[in-house]
């Protein structure tokens, strides 16, 4: 599906609901598999959460888990543990060329039964479940926060707990916090000193219901919508909570500098574009909340400000290079950008040409981070669809607040 946005205007006062969090759901849903007398309220619709939710609750021996990345490296620690279960993981074509060698090794240095089925590194990988009795593992500090957090959500069922020591400067802080903090809300004990995380054993915990924040990645279009917006319009989102789990809640911080002030209501938010005076060039480091990245980098293309990202490494390996798909959607559209391994420049422009198409590389979030500039001139996104993989309800919600499309 490849829809054709029309320039509009956004509804002067919207309000939308948004599903709970991916990251936080495929946490909790992995935790629930392990203990089944957690209930949940609030979890995420996205097609990564519905795949782990199958994955989980599957008896095939082959399971696939499509694009989902955080399914793949979730579900290798949790089969992993899962006793006299034999289980080969795989994905698509994309998914067997992202690396998972690193949580493999850990795994195996714990005790577990993980060999390739392809290309050694590389999904598909065949998992003989078992207990894990060793306790103690390291890992580079820099690697992707769902490596490490894959360790921590299974460590609470290994027979002695889990001493993880991270070597080098660690990535994704606020994910791995995240991971500890739903950890210590169900019951177990954790230890986050330095370099080092403890998590101590816990064989079965007290019934109790959990509700899911919805999810600051998703919000972070509504944000974009709302600075590419008239003075004055208000978009209002739930349910959030100034005190987040989750990194990508800097997102208030973040657009403040362009125009748009969070305001916490009880269990909602509502972005205000408040002023038209914005800074002229915006500079940060999203080493914390990598998934935000291709939104803020449109958004600043969007308004003609210039912008320097950096701590953007992880983009490199996700559902596309994102770093190089985003020079090369943002290039046709007229932009002047340079990409490193690790970084992004957006020169200043002084004008976004129309009728442009956007390819999305199967990504979602190259879909919707673009969706926003039909503020400013029409715009093509190819494979729509693809949104369904965080946030199926996406073109219906952004319709609601007044954008114009149509199915091309």
């Amino acid at each position: 599906m490849n829809l054709s946005l029309k320039p509009a205007t956004c509804t002067v006062k919207s309000e939308i609901s948004i599903t709970g969090s991916k990251s936080e759901t495929n946490r909790l849903l992995l935790l629930q598999a392990l203990y089944p007398a957690i209930v949940l309220k609030n979890t995420s619709n996205s097609d990564d959460s519905e795949v782990m939710t199958k994955a989980l609750n599957t008896k095939d021996s082959v399971i696939d888990v499509h694009h989902a990345g955080t399914a793949m490296r979730f579900l290798t620690a949790y089969f992993a543990t899962q006793e006299n279960r034999e289980v080969i993981l795989t994905g698509s074509s994309r998914m067997k060329e992202r690396p998972i060698k690193i949580l493999v090794d850990a795994l195996n240095q714990l005790g577990a039964s993980i060999t390739y089925e392809e290309k050694e590194g590389f999904p598909p990988i065949k998992i003989n479940g078992q207990q894990l009795s060793k306790n103690k593992v390291s890992l580079p500090a820099n690697i992707s926060s769902q490596y490490i957090s894959a360790l921590l959500l299974i460590a609470p069922k290994l027979e002695n707990g889990l001493e993880l020591q991270l070597e080098g400067k660690i990535t994704s802080v606020p994910y791995i916090k995240m991971t500890l903090a739903l950890l210590e809300e169900i019951g177990v004990e954790t230890s986050f000193k330095e370099n080092t995380i403890t998590i101590q054993s816990k064989k079965e915990i007290q019934a109790r219901q959990l509700t899911v924040e919805s999810d600051w990645s998703s919000a972070s279009y509504f944000y974009a919508i709302a600075a590419l917006s008239e003075t004055g319009t208000e978009i209002k989102l739930s349910s959030y909570k100034k005190h987040s789990l989750q990194g990508d809640s800097v997102l208030a911080e973040i657009y403040r500098k362009l125009g748009v002030d969070t305001i916490y209501e009880a269990n909602s938010i509502i972005l205000k574009k408040s002023t038209a005076r914005i800074a002229e060039t915006l500079k940060l480091n999203l080493n914390d909340s990598p998934d935000i990245a291709q939104t803020i980098a449109v958004t600043c293309f969007g308004l003609g400000i210039t912008c320097h990202l950096s701590g953007l490494h992880t983009l490199k390996i996700k559902e596309t290079d994102r770093l190089e798909a985003l020079k090369t959607e943002l290039e046709k559209l007229g932009a002047v950008i340079k990409v490193t391994q690790d970084t992004l420049e957006l020169g200043k422009s002084e004008e976004i040409k129309s009728g442009v198409s956007i390819t999305t590389y199967d990504d979602h979030r190259m879909a919707m981070a673009f969706a926003p500039l039909a503020l400013k001139v029409p715009i093509i996104i190819k494979d729509a669809g693809v949104v369904s993989k965080s946030y199926p309800h996406f073109w219906e919600d952004i319709k609601s607040i007044g954008f114009q499309m149509s199915e091309i």
